[in-house]
């Protein structure tokens, strides 16, 4: 049935047909029809608008099953102008990447956060989510990377992008992202942290998260950064201070006179990258770098470049810049209560840290699969089966593991297994333990003419590396801690 003209009232069209199909008059006007005998006109057939009327009328009303958000309680259907905003929001698409440079092209609100992208992937691709994977910005041409906080706007990190850069996002796992709520204690060590006068002596455990997350005393950090001078190639080693201001460095020594002190850099427009290639682009002196680059920065001679001499100073800066940085931008806290359908900031430290105890980075250990399809052992031998399992890297090399490790947070006991290098024959088990990576090597042993790996010489023995890392999942043995989080190259 044709539906009525736009801007035409029904039946306006209508008006010369005649009402039983008759041909029209040579004038055009409908001829009239003949009278029946007896002189009464015929019943003049059923109307077709009427019935075409009556059909619509016909189809029941759709009761409003929210009548408070209408404006009058006898409307039957909601108004299309009070449906929820969110149906209008813009969208846009993005492209994220996975490990082996996969990507895959989503498109999502204007106002999507990181913890929304993530959860977005996590239940695309069904993984488990235990609160560690990351949204991760890497920068290509300038070799600079960060993890973006939840709270972050996707598309505000992207309009930092020039045109011609080719930057990326990638969705990694993270295991440092809440560490420092559940052992804060080791992320700044003794001689880098100075408490309020007040303070006593020995602070325990949660007073160290009280006293990062009060914005009345704040701890200060302190100590020697490589810093890059403006303008020019060199680097100068510099005593440096944190505190709730801003940055400084000392002119003279490591004196903290008012006097000598001057301004370095502050966070509320600028963010912190580490530098991932800093010895090879930029020159620096250890491969400890990071930097903070203006939000609007033209280009590597805005980058404010610093420079650690190792690992654990590194991350104890980079820390403490982060959680002040939230704290100044946000006036909130960083802890977060992932347990409910969704997730909101704690504001008291004693709940953090036990939050961050019960919930932390709890690693769910996926079985080793070692059936087929057909529901058969898999027909391969000890020498190979170990290269189906997520945390075997076939030839990387020393550097590339580490860089991995880094990625994927240096928390005790992340892991993965390689080839060796130097000996084709052995593998070599790198391992993340207090803030370094340590390299262990795999020696394969033969004995009656079985073939056997060890750690440990030939005390404990495994058939397989699968074997091996089962054990080492379980004890902790000749290592300093057990294996509990793999670094594996998911694809998208």
């Amino acid at each position: 049935m044709a539906a009525p003209v736009a801007g035409v009232p029904r039946g306006a069209g209508r008006a010369a047909e005649p009402a039983g199909g008759n041909p029209r008059g040579a004038a055009g006007s409908p001829r009239p029809p003949p009278r029946p005998p007896g002189g009464h006109p015929p019943p003049s057939p059923p109307d077709r608008r009427k019935k075409k009327d009556d059909n619509i009328l016909e189809i029941p009303s759709i009761p409003n099953p929210f009548p408070e958000l209408c404006c009058s309680p006898f409307a039957s259907v909601l108004s299309a102008s009070l449906l929820p905003k969110a149906t209008s929001r813009k969208k846009q698409v993005i492209k994220v990447y996975s490990e082996d440079d996969t990507s895959r092209a989503l498109e999502v609100p204007s106002d999507i956060t990181a913890r929304d992208v993530c959860q977005l992937l996590i239940l695309k691709n069904h993984y488990i989510d235990d609160h560690s994977w990351t949204l991760f910005e890497q920068l290509t041409h300038t070799g600079l990377g960060r993890a973006i906080e939840d709270h972050e706007l996707v598309m505000e990190v992207q309009s930092n992008w020039a045109m011609e850069e080719e930057n990326k996002l990638y969705f990694r796992k993270n295991y440092a992202k809440y560490e420092f709520f559940k052992n804060p204690l080791t992320f700044f060590p003794d001689h880098m942290i100075s408490f309020p006068s007040e303070t006593n002596a020995a602070v325990s455990h949660s007073g160290v998260l009280q006293m990062f997350l009060s914005s009345s005393t704040y701890p200060e950090i302190h100590g020697y950064l490589h810093a890059k001078e403006q303008g020019k190639k060199s680097w100068k080693k510099l005593y440096f201070l944190l505190r709730r201001s801003g940055l400084y460095f000392s002119t003279k020594g490591t004196s903290k006179e008012p006097r000598h002190l001057q301004f370095f850099c502050e966070f509320s427009n600028s963010d912190m990258y580490m530098s991932l290639t800093g010895k090879k682009i930029f020159g620096a002196p250890t491969n400890y770098g990071f930097c903070f680059k203006p939000n609007k920065s033209g280009g590597t001679r805005d980058l404010k470049q610093l420079c650690a001499d190792d690992e654990q100073s590194r991350t104890c800066w980079m820390t403490a810049i982060r959680l002040l940085k939230r704290s100044i931008s946000e006036n909130s806290l960083v802890a977060m209560d992932f347990s409910g359908h969704r997730s909101r900031i704690i504001e008291n430290p004693t709940e953090a840290l036990s939050v961050a105890v019960e919930e932390g980075l709890a690693w769910r250990r996926r079985g080793c699969l070692r059936l087929n399809s057909h529901g058969s052992p898999i027909a391969m031998s000890n020498m190979a089966i170990h290269r189906s399992q997520s945390w075997f890297h076939h030839k990387i090399s020393r550097e590339e593991a580490q860089r991995l490790i880094l990625q994927h947070g240096l928390v005790d006991g992340v892991f993965l297994v390689r080839d060796s290098q130097s000996n084709p024959k052995t593998f070599v088990l790198s391992l993340s333990h207090g803030l370094k990576i340590k390299h262990f090597q795999i020696v394969p042993l033969e004995d009656d003419g079985k073939l056997f790996y060890t750690l440990d010489d030939g005390h404990t023995r495994f058939t397989d590396l699968i074997q091996l890392v089962e054990f080492y999942q379980l004890n902790k043995g000749v290592l300093p801690c057990k294996l509990k989080h793999y670094c594996a190259r998911i694809a998208l």
